[in-house]
């Protein structure tokens, strides 16, 4: 008995170191919580832009071997994103191939949170509010149709302290249902999705680094006014006419060698740091293609999903395709790992190189043959002597329906006429 009690007060103190180093334990690691935890099904996002507009999107949540993993949806496309972390009493979603974040408090069937972008100059931060169990982009039980925006529209875009420009709007709508994209001389707007409502035309897309809302209404004379809504606070009016037969300029047509060049010349470090040059043995006697790109460019994104399966499929017929990244971050340090990310993520076999900031001017005096850059991507295609063949601005994304068609099978023809010549 004497014993027991003496041993009382060791018990106590035992017990008391164990529980203060439980305690210390729980504060140093990372918490756990059911607040952390994204709910499987659809969400509706509602990015709050600065001038008062919900830019909303669909998100479908799932689990994938044992793994959360989401979709960005836009119409028919569906961008995977499996990089889903808690963090504290939130949750972080990696947005795929770009610098950004998707940050969030989960409270049951909601979530408030911030879209953030890692790689600009500025600090960029949109708040948004979501709800599980949503698939509705806009009203869930929208009024009937009263206007029909389908078909082809010429449009200008004017934004607030800068020159107007071209594009073309094309629409396909089934009753309230409405998707559609539109196509300017630089690139495109990728799956835009939406509806009508009464006479109102709303569309919106979020692809993981550029969130849009397109809205707009008819004038008595059928032609449309519109207003455009951009990520934090960019905004654009628009004006549209129908016009089937609406053109761009010839995207072969806007970017040119300098008047006494057949070639460009360029030596930049690959993701390695290692120097590479268009003058490599590598490159000799083949046709090369020279892609002009960005991983915060998501007509980017959409070429090289496209030329990566090329490139495997056709490398053994003497192609090479050399990537050229301009990148957010003049550090090489910084620069290489996003583009090894892009590498990684769309299974891109060929050469990737860090070859300076993503500005145009940048872009046009890294390549003085050039004219100028007017768009990322830019294409360059240099046959088996070496001399530039073509150069294309901007991509038709397969958000644009025919004209993505039309683009591949051009890509195709030039490809196998310039691949069956002898050097």
């Amino acid at each position: 008995m004497r014993n027991s009690i003496l041993n009382t007060p060791v018990r106590l103190i035992l017990l008391l170191v164990l529980a203060l180093t439980q305690v210390a334990t729980s504060c140093t690691s990372p918490m756990k919580s059911e607040n952390n935890t994204l709910k499987a099904g659809s969400w509706r996002i509602a990015l709050q832009h600065a001038k008062g507009k919900e830019i909303p999107f669909i998100i479908d949540v799932e689990e994938k071997a044992g793994k959360t993993v989401l979709y960005l949806v836009n119409g028919e496309e569906r961008i995977l994103v499996d990089d889903i972390k808690p963090e504290g009493d939130s949750v972080k979603i990696r947005l795929h191939i770009f610098d950004a974040d998707l940050i969030a408090k989960i409270e049951g069937d909601k979530m408030n949170g911030r879209f953030v972008k890692n790689d600009t100059k500025a600090p960029y931060s949109v708040p948004f509010t979501a709800e599980n169990g949503k698939k509705n982009r806009f009203t869930e039980n929208p009024a009937a149709a009263k206007y029909d925006f389908d078909g082809k529209w010429e449009v200008v875009f004017t934004p607030k302290d800068d020159a107007s420009y071209k594009a073309i709007g094309v629409f396909k709508q089934k009753d309230n249902y409405v998707t559609g994209t539109f196509l300017t001389e630089t690139g495109d707007y990728r799956y835009l999705e939406g509806q009508v409502e009464g006479d109102e035309l709303k569309l919106s897309t979020f692809d993981g680094n550029h969130a849009y809302l397109f809205t707009a209404k008819p004038n008595a004379d059928n032609t449309l006014k519109g207003d455009f809504y951009a990520g934090m606070n960019g905004y654009e009016s628009w004006t549209a006419k129908r016009n089937e037969n609406a053109k761009l300029a010839s995207a072969d047509t806007l970017t040119n060698l300098k008047p006494g060049y057949e070639k460009v010349e360029f030596t930049f470090p690959d993701l390695n740091g290692k120097k590479v040059s268009l003058a490599d043995d590598k490159y000799k006697g083949k046709v090369v293609i020279v892609q002009l790109l960005g991983t915060w460019c998501p007509n980017c994104m959409d070429e090289t999903n496209f030329l990566a399966p090329y490139y495997d499929k056709n490398k053994d017929r003497g192609l090479e395709i050399i990537g050229l990244g301009f990148e957010r971050s003049p550090e090489f340090e910084k620069a290489a790992p996003r583009l090894k990310k892009m590498q990684e993520r769309l299974n891109v076999n060929y050469d990737l190189l860090v070859a300076g900031v993503s500005d145009k001017e940048a872009a046009a005096k890294a390549l003085p043959a050039l004219n100028k850059v007017m768009s990322f991507p830019t294409t360059i295609f240099i046959d088996r002597q070496g001399k530039v063949r073509k150069i294309h601005t901007g991509f038709s994304g397969p958000g644009t329906g025919k004209y993505y068609e039309e683009w591949v099978a051009d890509f195709n023809n030039t490809m196998d006429q310039m691949l069956s010549e002898k050097i």
